[in-house]
């Protein structure tokens, strides 16, 4: 169907909403750039409904995506980086296995043992995601307890070691180089509820360019905006 009900009472198309959701939280563009690129193609959009859009369907894109990701090996490196939201650092962590493909994420207002260890238990629950045979982490004093913890509580196997290492492979490290890019157009968050949204659309549209789609590939991009159409149950 054209119209689903997620589009209802729109004034725009539901496949204009998604170009500019997607382009926003693939590209390195400001709410500002976008509404000139609309401007472009004869559509007057303000720069405020754009970012009411990405709000609005960027943490739907990150949910409806979830069920078609492939499965992910056993082998995470975790870190955590800042991010900025209304003039103070926030943490955004972040898990991937050892091909690079997204495990989880999380933004937390703290980096602690108990943010930590509420991080490890999103990933162990996602559903692409197994049991790792060995976590990568850096010098965060904050890691060990949590897993420990996990462990205790017969929520993380025991054959589980955790490694930490001076330097985390550059896979995730390109993830960290990538989300900002994104958030520099924007200058930061202004509150920590748009920041998480806004982050689950960055992320939601990473795992979809790595190839992490089960129908789609990596270099596939007019089958990635197909995809992206048909969750959202907008016909070809």
């Amino acid at each position: 169907m054209s119209h689903p009900v997620l589009f209802k009472w729109k004034h725009f198309q539901p496949e204009i909403i998604l170009l500019n959701v997607r382009w926003y939280c693939r590209y390195a563009l400001s709410y500002r750039d976008l509404e000139e690129m609309m401007a472009e193609r004869g559509l007057s959009v303000d720069h405020s409904t754009i970012n009411r859009w990405v709000l609005q369907y960027a943490p739907e894109l990150d949910k409806r995506c979830r069920p078609h990701l492939r499965p992910t090996n056993d082998s995470w490196k975790v870190d955590e980086t800042y991010v900025n939201v209304k003039g103070a650092w926030k943490y955004l962590y972040r898990a991937v296995d050892s091909r690079g493909q997204t495990l989880d994420f999380m933004l937390s207002a703290k980096r602690d043992s108990k943010a930590a260890k509420r991080f490890f238990k999103k990933v162990l629950t996602a559903q692409h995601t197994q049991t790792p045979r060995v976590i990568n982490v850096d010098q965060n004093a904050a890691y060990p307890p949590a897993v420990d913890e996990l462990k205790q509580e017969d929520i993380l196997s025991e054959d589980a070691e955790l490694r930490p290492t001076q330097d985390l492979n550059n896979l995730i490290e390109q993830d960290h180089r990538r989300i900002k890019r994104l958030i520099k157009p924007g200058l930061g968050f202004g509150s920590f509820h748009k920041a998480r949204r806004t982050l689950k659309g960055y992320e939601a549209m990473a795992m979809i360019r790595k190839g992490q789609i089960q129908t789609v590939d990596r270099d596939n991009v007019t089958g990635q905006i197909s995809f992206i159409h048909k969750i959202f149950g907008i016909a070809a």
